[in-house]
This record gives structure tokens, sequence and C-alpha cells, in this order.
């Protein structure tokens, strides 16, 4: 098999967890040199922005840190959740972001099978019926000048490497749907048994408490039940399954029941601030 590239794809072929979290492109320098095996850059709930996409992957290139490692695979893998719901049946974000170099696409709100059919076509090349992995068929445009050169590739071996995970074994690709209704938890057995190609589910643990009217009360007993029945979903398919807003508090909770893609977000502290404040009378 070809060198691994993607850090969350290691991490989970090595039978460990993948640490993530949510991040604007500007937060990319700090992340570049963080512990974290990736990093979802959130243009769901802000402005499409290319360029700022563009300028937050350079940022994650540490020429010091690829010296060392010996590697081309960056340290923490960057990725990207698009701001089109799965019922708009979208491809052009996806196939601009992975056209940049992004590992791996996020797509919100999905919960039918011909969305998720969608979203992972939209993450492969085509290729003709006879070969391995056609399904699903692939309708990513070739445009992958920009994309090689990020990953440190010419162009064929980008190829090789420039589809999903686990479907296809030597494929760094990460391509995550996002289960956030009622609707989607119904649907999620179909769906993993209908199309393959998904390489991990994430709950979408907001949205879901709002349509079942405890908004963002995380430890309501009916988000639980709706989040309990994705995750045994998940682990009849054995496909990896995440968790959006996982802190000190509950991380021990989380991986006991099973998630294997943590989405952890940096806690901020500032002491020499507050301590100041204090002995100066603020």
């Amino acid at each position: 098999m070809a060198e691994r590239l993607n850090g969350i794809i290691k991490a989970l072929e090595s039978g460990k967890p993948a640490f993530t979290t949510f991040a604007q492109p500007e937060d990319a320098v700090s992340l570049a040199t963080s512990n974290y095996d990736g990093v979802v850059f959130e243009l769901e709930h802000n402005p499409w922005d290319i360029g700022a996409l563009k300028d937050g992957l350079q940022y994650m290139l540490n020429r010091a840190q690829i010296a060392k490692s010996g590697s081309v695979a960056p340290a923490v893998t960057p990725m990207v959740r698009v701001p089109a719901n799965g019922g708009e049946m979208n491809q052009t974000y996806a196939k601009q972001a992975l056209d940049v170099g992004v590992y791996g696409i996020v797509w919100p709100h999905i919960n039918s099978i011909e969305q998720a059919y969608n979203a992972v076509s939209a993450c492969r090349y085509p290729r003709l019926s006879d070969k391995d992995y056609f399904e699903p068929q692939g309708i990513r445009g070739d445009g992958p000048t920009s994309a090689a050169r990020y990953w440190g590739l010419g162009q064929q071996d980008y190829y090789k490497h420039a589809d999903v995970w686990p479907l296809n074994p030597e494929g760094d690709v990460f391509c995550i749907l996002m289960i956030e209704d009622q609707l989607g938890v119904e649907s999620l057995d179909d769906i993993l048994t209908k199309v393959p190609g998904i390489s991990a589910i994430l709950i979408g643990e907001g949205d879901m408490s709002q349509e079942l009217g405890v908004p963002r009360q995380y430890d309501h007993p009916s988000l639980r039940e709706s989040m309990a029945k994705v995750v045994a979903t998940c682990k009849k398919h054995n496909v990896v399954v995440g968790h959006p807003h996982v802190d000190s508090n509950n991380v021990e909770r989380v991986l006991d029941e099973g998630y294997r893609f943590l989405m952890a977000a940096p806690s901020r502290s500032y002491p020499a601030l507050e301590k100041g404040r204090q002995l100066s009378g603020r």
C-alpha cells in the first residue's frame, strides 16, 4: 500500500480514535503544530471563502516540521465542512475544496440514500464500470494541479490517493456525512447498507436537539437516545461514528460509547489577564 497521507485515517487504521476540531482558516498557524490528527475548517456557518481556505491550507505547512518528518504527509490533516445541505445535492463546493488540497469533506444534513450517494460521488473521480470500486460512481471534475502540488505528489500519484477511504484502501480522502435530524436517524441503516464509501458518520447534535425541542441540552434523554441509535447503527455496519462536542467532562463516556472520530475544541484561558484584573481592582 502507498504511504498513508491522511493522519485521521492513519489513527483509525491503527485502532485508535482520531482527534479533530472545528476551526477557522485563520487559526491554521497555531493548529499546524498541535496534537490534533486533523482539523475541519468550518465554512458551513461562515461565508464560503475559497481564498481564505487556500490561505489556511498554506498556513498549515511548516517547513521545519516537514523536513524533520521526512514525509509529505501533513502533521495535522486539513478538511472542510461545506455550506450546502444534503438536500441541495451540491457538488461544486466539494470540487473546489478538494481541488485546492483538502483531504476530506464534511457534508451537513444528510438524511437519504440519494443525498449520501451524491456526497460520496462528489468526492470521487469517474471510472469505467468494469473497474474496481466503481460505486458510488465518481462525478468529480478533473482539475488536480493545485491539489497535487499541495499534497506534494505528481499528478499520477495524486490520483492513486485521491479516492475515498475505506472503500478504496489506498484512498486518502475522508468523506463524512452528518446526521442531524430524525429522518436521518431512521434512514441511516439503509444509507450504510446501500452507499459504500462513507468514511464516517458525524452526529449533528446541535440541530438534532433543536428538532427534538431541547436546543443544546446535550444531556437530555431524548437527544441521548437518538444519538445512541446512530452509534448502534454505525457499529452494526462497522462505520466510524463521530461526536462534535467532546470536552474533558464527557470524553471518557464518549470513548466508552464507541465514538472514534472525536471533535474536541481547544480551551482558551487568560490567567495573566484575570490575575492582573483582580490585583488592579478591575
